[in-house]
């Protein structure tokens, strides 16, 4: 039995002027409202990569995805990856060049208008008005559905009633991502996109907006969201999509990401620049040790009690404190410094 999608993204193609590329930093004009309802709406664009020799810049390359309804998917990618570009397509907020999009069987820009009572959204900046209180903002969207959440229970589960007369402008910015994630889901969406949805908040608002997305999973309702944080991915994701250079570079589960390549390696975190010259003189032969990312390092050969010792030795012999020590086990992290030659970075 075929897999039943809430997204489908086949071949997608966007290029743009050199000129006209969004910056990491800048903003969309508000204009067209996409698939997010109320005020006009604006987002932070993908870092723009160098043009090619035409003078266009490819921010998504023949991408092709798929989301299973109920499911939580995490897109991952460095700055200027094209994971953003690629979910305002899917929002509607851009149209592709090339390629076909397909979100809950619709085209997410022709069938906008019913697309958007199913649909919520989250933008990492923009779509406010800043003179309007926090309540009547979230009541001001949910007055756009049918059936809309209890808001002022809503306000309640994201500590947001002592803040619900604050103007926008004048909420701290923890305050505001979680009111603009209280906007995406009031309105009982099917399917939700979530831009860095725990981007600025401290340890108890990210408790309570992974909470919430969980419940949205349990609820059967289809979660999209971008983020910087591994562990937010590892620990909330169905499927982890790596993008890098405007494609998939890899797509599976936290666990099938990270199962294999492993054998043989024994990974940690030290200082900068370890001299790991003398590192090897006191490993067995055939042993190997390289650095990269900066501060990561891998030991590679025969991984057996012995090595583990002649390591952990070394490093006390020279003052330097091993940390995350592992054998035969990559992290997500791994996994994606391997694909992508770069950390993940807000």
């Amino acid at each position: 039995m075929a897999e039943i999608l809430a997204v489908s993204v086949a071949g997608l193609v966007k290029t743009y002027s050199a000129r006209s590329a969004p910056a990491r930093s800048g903003s969309r004009r508000a204009g067209r409202q996409g698939l997010a309802p109320g005020p006009a709406a604006s987002a932070c664009g993908d870092q723009a990569r160098p043009p090619s020799p035409g003078g266009r810049v490819r921010a998504v390359d023949n991408l092709s995805l798929s989301v299973p309804v109920g499911s939580v998917t995490a897109l991952l990618g460095p700055n200027g990856a094209g994971k953003t570009t690629t979910v305002e397509i899917c929002e509607g907020f851009r149209r592709a060049d090339e390629g076909e999009v397909r979100v809950l069987g619709r085209d997410p820009i022709a069938d906008a208008i019913a697309l958007r009572p199913r649909v919520g959204v989250m933008l990492q900046a923009g779509g406010m008005y800043p003179g309007a209180r926090a309540e009547e903002m979230l009541r001001l969207v949910a007055a756009h559905h049918r059936d809309p959440l209890d808001p002022t229970a809503l306000l309640d589960r994201l500590d947001l009633v002592d803040s619900a007369s604050t103007p926008f402008r004048r909420l701290s910015g923890g305050q505001q991502q979680r009111l603009s994630l209280a906007m995406a889901v009031v309105g009982r969406p099917e399917l939700v996109f979530l831009d860095e949805p725990t981007a600025g908040l401290d340890v108890a608002g990210r408790r309570t907006t992974w909470e919430l997305i969980e419940e949205l999973r349990a609820a059967g309702v289809t979660v999209v969201l971008t983020t910087h944080a591994m562990d937010e991915a590892e620990r909330l994701s169905d499927q982890v999509v790596i993008i890098n250079h405007g494609r998939v570079v890899a797509a599976g589960s936290p666990a099938e990401l990270t199962r294999g390549g492993a054998e043989g390696q024994l990974r940690f975190r030290a200082p900068v620049g370890l001299e790991l010259g003398k590192l090897l003189l006191a490993l067995p032969d055939g042993t190997t040790a390289t650095e990269g990312p900066a501060g990561h390092y891998l030991v590679e050969g025969t991984v057996d009690p012995q090595l583990l010792a002649a390591v952990t030795a070394w490093c006390a012999g020279n003052g330097v404190l091993a940390e995350d020590l592992r054998v035969e086990q990559r992290t997500l992290e791994d996994v994606f410094v391997e694909l992508t030659g770069s950390e993940l970075r807000p």
